[in-house]
């Protein structure tokens, strides 16, 4: 078993590591084989279900579309069993439904089951007007079409579940190679092993130089060099090739192109080579027939930003008429407490570096610049952090608004507005631009939240760095999930006070 592996690998530690991956390997084949079988029976259950309960649905529910007292034409259980189900099967198939490459891929697994239920119905309904006297009923076609979709979406998201859960545990994995040992690739690596349900098992990287074998700063070794890469793929029985393309030339990419470009069971993947600064994602558009890659402005479109959107909205409104006799109680409290405003305004940076007013309920005295010019020390650590533990310009009240988070309340109204979100990364005042160096085009690409990753994650107990880097990961790998579990974390977060001064 030791031959097989490349002589860059010296630890037994590793060898043993990579003999496990490669006896694993050799099972990974009937797994996906066990998955897809899962998914037809998944599919066949949830479609004879579906229509099924699309003819006891025509027959027994009075629903405004529904004329009980017609006659319907829908199929029968035999007719179901035996015809619909297996033409569904073969055009779930043609739609490429049971590929690898569409499976696990999030909503585009779902939108191929959309299509691929759509095009089911369409046949039925074009062959029952090719058959006049077997028109199947308009209620039936319509109520069969959305079981089917909802019923076998279902199925298949609860065994995506499971398939996750596997993938934690080794299992569903694809060997992969990064090829590149530059800062990118190293990124790519960091990202791909804090992502376990990628699918991928990166076993380590390929360098272009021998001398910067040992100067990688990465959990990954450098198995061996871009002449070996053809001799790995065999001996680790590699599926993915990820290319770092900043690390090589435009001739070293042709090269492994012509050997893997067009190999089966090995998939060639390159970055942008923009993977440390861009994280909105991009679009491949051929111009007259070039391939050309565009940049998105904002890192959440489409479906994602509707489902963020509609979260931020309903979960504002909710705050807002909830909290009402609070805005009051602590509208009265600020003004009773000291002179001055009951809202402070901070001008922030937004979405796509448009400025707004930044909703908070003011905590500080309004001589508040006076107050910290006599101390040097605080205003050198203000600088430094923008944060102060130990601040002289918060007031009573302001102190118990921070302590219980209470004093962002009012942000709620930016949400609204639409200039922030109920998640997201911190806000950014335009001074601190600077600081984030090249990472603040990322930050412009989503909009501020009122809590975050950095937020649970330590709060102002975090240094700068780490504030950004949090930020960096949230926008890099958001999600739905992702949003949900900050959200459920910042209760518990502010109900300890951790790291709120």
């Amino acid at each position: 078993m030791e031959s097989s592996f490349p002589s860059p690998v010296k630890d037994a530690n590793e060898k043993q590591a990579y003999a496990d991956q490669k006896q694993f390997q050799l099972s990974h084949r009937r797994q996906w084989l066990f998955y897809i079988a899962s998914l037809i029976v998944n599919d066949v259950v949830m479609t004879a279900l579906a229509f099924l309960l699309a003819v006891w649905v025509r027959y027994n529910v009075s629903l405004p579309f529904f004329n009980l007292q017609a006659t319907p034409t829908v199929p029968s259980w035999g007719v179901i069993i035996l015809g619909l189900v297996p033409l569904w099967l073969i055009i779930f198939a043609f739609q490429g439904v049971y590929q690898k490459r569409n499976l696990l891929g999030g909503l585009q697994e779902y939108s191929g089951v959309f299509r691929a239920t759509s095009f089911g119905m369409l046949v039925i309904v074009i062959f029952g007007f090719l058959q006049p006297l077997s028109t199947p009923a308009r209620g039936w076609v319509l109520l069969a079409w959305v079981f089917a979709f909802t019923f076998i979406v279902t199925g298949r998201f609860t065994l995506r579940r499971v398939i996750y859960t596997l993938r934690r545990r080794g299992y569903f994995l694809s060997a992969a190679l990064i090829v590149g040992s530059n800062t990118e690739a190293q990124l790519l690596a960091e990202q791909l092993l804090h992502w376990p349900t990628s699918g991928l098992a990166v076993l380590g990287f390929v360098g272009l130089d021998p001398v910067t074998e040992d100067s990688l700063d990465n959990e990954l070794p450098i198995i061996g060099t871009l002449p070996d890469l053809e001799r790995l793929v065999t001996d680790l029985d590699v599926e993915e090739i990820i290319l770092a393309t900043s690390a090589l030339s435009q001739e070293q990419i042709l090269d492994v192109f012509k050997t893997f470009g067009v190999r089966d069971g090995v998939n060639l993947r390159l970055s942008t080579g923009l993977f440390e600064i861009i994280t909105t994602g991009i679009d491949v558009k051929e111009i007259a027939s070039v391939p050309l890659v565009r940049v998105n402005q904002a890192r959440l479109t489409g479906l994602d930003w509707l489902m963020k959107s509609v979260m931020d909205v309903i979960m504002s409104i909710g705050i807002l008429v909830l909290a009402a006799p609070i805005l009051l109680l602590i509208s009265a409290m600020i003004k009773l407490d000291s002179p001055g405003p009951v809202i402070y305004r901070r001008r922030v940076v937004g979405i796509r570096g448009r400025p707004f007013d930044a909703f908070k309920f003011r905590t500080m005295a309004v001589d508040g610049d006076a107050i910290l010019a006599a101390s040097p020390q605080l205003q050198a650590e203000l600088e430094a952090t923008h944060k102060l533990k130990e601040d002289p310009r918060v007031t009573r009240v302001g102190q118990f608004l921070r302590k219980t988070s209470l004093d962002e309340l009012p942000q709620f109204v930016n949400v609204l507005r639409r200039e922030m979100s109920v998640v997201g990364p911190r806000m950014i005042a335009p001074e601190e631009l600077s600081m984030y160096d090249k990472w603040d085009i990322n930050l412009l690409t989503v909009p501020p939240g009122i809590t975050g990753l950095w937020q649970v994650s330590g709060r102002s107990d975090l240094s700068y760095e780490q504030r950004v880097q949090l930020d960096m990961r949230y926008i890099r790998n958001w999600s739905i999930l992702l949003d949900t579990q900050i959200l459920l974390r910042t209760v518990v977060v502010v109900l300890e006070g951790r790291g709120a001064y």
